[in-house]
C-alpha cells in the first residue's frame, strides 16, 4: 500500500524552485512562476465531491470557494467528517471533484491529461500522518525513491538526497533503517522524501497526529522553517487548533463540508464566529473552575453575579475600562494572553456583582467578543 501511494504522490521529478548553482542554495517558490501564474498558488470555484457507494450518498465537499496564496503555510481544520481529506486531495487529483475547479498555479486542472497529471504531481509534495516509509529500505533509500522512479541519474540523486537530509537534520541517519526511528524522525523522513523532488508546494495530511507533544512540536518548527527557508507553499489538514495557532498565517474552517468561516489566524482564533470554530477552539480554553460551574444558574437572583467570558483580538481591554462600561464592580476569575502573528489573543473570565440587563452591550462597545456564562449567586 505504501508503494501505491508512493507512486501516486511521487509521480515523476521536476525542479520549480531555481536552485543557485554557486551556493546549492534555493531560492523561494514564491519568486519563481510557472505559464499560470505564481508557484505554489491554489484556488477552489465551487468545489463539490460526493461519494456513492450501495448504502448512499455523502457530500463531502459542498461548493468550497478558497484562495491559498503563495508562499504561505494554510491550515484546513474541522472535526472527523467535515471534509478535510477530501479538499487537500482535490489538490494533487488523488480526489477528483464531483463539480468545481481547482485551480494550481493558475492552471485549472479537471481537464489534464496523464501527462499534464504527471506534470501537476511533478510540483506537490505530500507527507502523510503514518509516514509510509518501507521497511526494507534505509532512510537515504526511502529518500531517493521518488527520484529513483523518475529515472533522475544516480549521480544526481546522491546530493540531492544529502541536501534534503541536511535540511531535516537527520545526515548521521541515512544508513539507519525506520524501525530504529523515533516517529519525529520517520516524520523528518518523510518530509525529506516530499522535498528531494524540489516542489513549490508541500500538502501534509495530519502531519503531526501521531506524534508526542514534543516531537509534534519540532516537526511544526520544521515546516515553518522550510517555508521561510525555501517559500514553498504549506497546506495542511488537522483536527487541532494547536497546531493552527503554532504556523499557519490562515485558516478555513470546514464543517460538514462546508466553509464555516475563514481568514487570519490571529482573527479566527480571537473572533470565531462559527459555532464549529468555536468547539475546535474549546480544548484551549480553561474551563470555569469547579467551585464556580457547581453553582452557576442560567437565571439572575437577587445578589447574584453575572459571568461573562470575552474574546478580544488586537485591542486592549483593562478592568477599569471594564469596570467603567458595566457601571458595576467587575471581578477577574481568569485570563490568558497568546501571541498569535504579533497581535495579541486575549481571553478572560470575568464576574459583574449586581449587572443591570444592558451591561453587554454597554461592555460590546470597548470591543471583543462576549459571551454570557450564567449567574454565580454569592451564597448559593
Amino acid at each position: 500500500m505504501a508503494e501505491v501511494m508512493l507512486g501516486l504522490a511521487f509521480h515523476g521529478i521536476h525542479d520549480p524552485v531555481r536552485w543557485d548553482t554557486a551556493s546549492a542554495r534555493p531560492v523561494p517558490a514564491a519568486r519563481t512562476a510557472t505559464a499560470g501564474g505564481a508557484a505554489g498558488t491554489v484556488r477552489f470555484e465551487a468545489v463539490s465531491k460526493t461519494y456513492r457507494s450501495a448504502s448512499g450518498t455523502v457530500q463531502a465537499l459542498d461548493a468550497i470557494d478558497l484562495a491559498i496564496p503563495a508562499g504561505t503555510i494554510f491550515g484546513i481544520i474541522g472535526r472527523s467528517g467535515a471534509g478535510k481529506s477530501s479538499l487537500l486531495r482535490t489538490i494533487n487529483r488523488l480526489e477528483e471533484p464531483t463539480s468545481g475547479r481547482v485551480i494550481v498555479d493558475g492552471e485549472p486542472i479537471e481537464a489534464l491529461d496523464a501527462d499534464g497529471l504527471v506534470a501537476l504531481r511533478r510540483r506537490i509534495g505530500m507527507i502523510f500522518q503514518h509516514f509510509n516509509l518501507l521497511s526494507a529500505k534505509t532512510v537515504r533509500q526511502n529518500v531517493a525513491l521518488p527520484l529513483a522512479v523518475a529515472g533522475v541519474p544516480k549521480a544526481e540523486i546522491g546530493p540531492r538526497v544529502d541536501e534534503v537530509l541536511r535540511l531535516v537534520g537527520l545526515e548521521d541517519k541515512a544508513d539507519v533503517y525506520p524501525s530504529r526511528l523515533s516517529g519525529g524522525q520517520k516524520q523528518r523522513v518523510g518530509i525529506a522524501r516530499a522535498l528531494v523532488t524540489r516542489p513549490a508546494l508541500l500538502l501534509c495530511d495530519e502531519a503531526t497526529s501521531a506524534l508526542d507533544p514534543e516531537a509534534t512540536l519540532a516537526i511544526l518548527g520544521l515546516l515553518r522553517d522550510i517555508n521561510r527557508r525555501l517559500g514553498i507553499t504549506i497546506v495542511l489538514i488537522t483536527h487541532e487548533m494547536s497546531v493552527i495557532r503554532e504556523i499557519c498565517s490562515d485558516v478555513v474552517v470546514l464543517e460538514r463540508g462546508r466553509i464555516a468561516e475563514t481568514g487570519p489566524v490571529w482573527r479566527v482564533f480571537g473572533q470565531p464566529e462559527h459555532a464549529a470554530t468555536r468547539a475546535l477552539l474549546e480544548p484551549l480554553s480553561r474551563d470555569l473552575p469547579e467551585d464556580l460551574a457547581a453553582r452557576l444558574r442560567s437565571d439572575r437572583t437577587a445578589g447574584a453575579s453575572l459571568l461573562l467570558r470575552i474574546t478580544c483580538a488586537g485591542e486592549a481591554l483593562d478592568l477599569a475600562a471594564l469596570t467603567g462600561a458595566a457601571g458595576a464592580p467587575v471581578g477577574l476569575i481568569q485570563a490568558g494572553i497568546d501571541r498569535i502573528q504579533g497581535r495579541a489573543v486575549g481571553r478572560m473570565i470575568i464576574a459583574i456583582a449586581g449587572a443591570a440587563p444592558e451591561v453587554e452591550e454597554r461592555l460590546r462597545v470597548l470591543g471583543g467578543e462576549i459571551e454570557r456564562i450564567g449567574y454565580v449567586a454569592a451564597d448559593d
